[in-house]
């Protein structure tokens, strides 16, 4: 007899069908979503989707995916059921200027959802109904969500004419053995119960929802939408000195100072002020790592 694909109860499929029901609404952001067993690549696919006209709001998720990458081609893997991967595609009406604020704005989503749903009392997208304190999830400049300085969920952000397809990937039940590399950890490893994974799928989805209807309201603009106001207050990377890893074997080192209106990292140098985009980065590290 062939082994049932549920045998392992620590991680419970996710249900296309329930969390349709939860998130697609009439007015709202999200208008199609599908959970499907594995495919290569999330954002490769809603890349394809969105070049056939796909709608704003259209949401994949994938239970294994075999071919996930992260910025500058890094490479993304997980067993099955082992965590959250999905993409998501928006067509923001934003000045092309504003667009790099989108994956900090992906990136308060899903540390503000990972807190929310791992803390005590919440009740309908609560993480599992054991105690225990919120993991504290914050972000290294631009977007990665870390516990401490270990990495618990990465993200991409790819630009197709006037759509943004939003890939996630997080880390939940994975043990110590499969995480993938020392720097890595899962919610898991950060004594969030085991649970259903849906109730912080949910969660991610109504935040990110929340930030991006208020943040093209205001034109994208980081302030009056309150998004620089929400980065600033979770990213780790302010604040530290920093090590500036650039193209060309550069480097800048000094104090993270700020965020600026394009969402570049201003790290004071020797020379004075200077702001560094994702774009150009290898790396950002600490100081003194």
């Amino acid at each position: 007899m062939s082994e049932s694909p549920y045998a392992d109860l620590d991680r419970p499929p996710l249900h296309e069908a329930a969390l349709r029901r939860a998130l697609l609404r009439p007015g709202g952001l999200w208008t199609d979503l599908r959970v499907v067993p594995e495919t290569g690549s999330t954002n490769a696919d809603l890349v394809a989707a969105a070049k056939n006209g796909a709608p704003e709001g259209s949401v994949l998720v994938t239970e294994a995916q075999t071919a996930g990458r992260g910025r500058l081609g890094r490479v993304w893997t997980a067993p099955p059921r082992s965590g959250l991967t999905f993409s998501l595609l928006v067509r923001p009406d934003v000045p092309v200027t504003r667009l790099s604020w989108a994956p900090l704005l992906t990136g308060v989503a899903v540390a503000t959802a990972v807190r929310r749903v791992t803390a005590v009392g919440e009740r309908e997208d609560r993480f599992s109904s054991g105690g225990g304190s919120a993991v504290d999830a914050r972000l290294k400049w631009p977007n990665d969500v870390l516990v401490g300085d270990r990495k618990l969920a990465g993200i991409l952000v790819e630009k197709l004419g006037d759509a943004l397809i939003v890939g996630i990937g997080l880390n939940v039940s994975l043990t110590a053995a499969e995480l993938p590399v020392p720097t890595a950890t899962s919610l898991r490893a950060e004594g969030a119960p085991l649970a259903d994974r849906a109730p912080l799928l949910r969660a991610i989805l109504r935040e990110f929802e929340t930030r991006y209807r208020e943040w093209t309201r205001h034109g994208g603009d980081p302030e009056p939408s309150g998004l620089r106001a929400a980065y600033t207050e979770v990213c780790a990377t302010l604040g530290r000195t920093v090590r500036v890893e650039l193209p060309g074997d550069r480097t800048l080192t000094g104090p993270a100072r700020d965020i600026d209106d394009e969402g570049c990292l201003v790290v004071a140098g020797p020379d004075g002020d200077q702001s560094v985009s994702a774009g150009d980065v290898v790396h950002v590290r600490p100081a003194d790592s």
